[in-house]
């Protein structure tokens, strides 16, 4: 039950009806509240689980990099749409090998 609402001395006491409208407004408010505390506690575990962890998956370790570097990113898909399909074919086949070559 939320707590009745103070109201200042020159203010005449609400109805019943006026009363009920008060409560829902406290009780939305409460709701509100819990919600964005809700939130922002998620958003510190989030935070607190942002390191990379070197044995995932490679689409994984690539998703939580995305995360931790949006602009970067959005960064290398413009580079990629302004060098067009035929480029990115040319140098993946130059970029795969290396990259195989260190994985091991």
């Amino acid at each position: 039950m939320p707590k009745p609402v103070d109201l200042p001395d020159n203010v005449p006491a609400p109805s019943a009806e006026q009363q009920k409208i008060l409560e829902r407004i406290a009780q939305q408010r409460e709701r509100i509240h819990a919600r964005s505390a809700a939130y922002r506690q998620v958003v510190a575990l989030r935070e607190e689980n942002q390191a990379i962890d070197p044995d995932a998956p490679l689409p994984v370790r690539l998703l939580a990099f995305a995360r931790m570097h949006p602009m970067a990113v959005a960064a290398a898909a413009a580079v990629a749409m302004v060098a067009g399909p035929s480029r990115l074919v040319r140098w993946a086949g130059v970029v795969m090998p290396l990259v195989s070559r260190l994985r091991r």
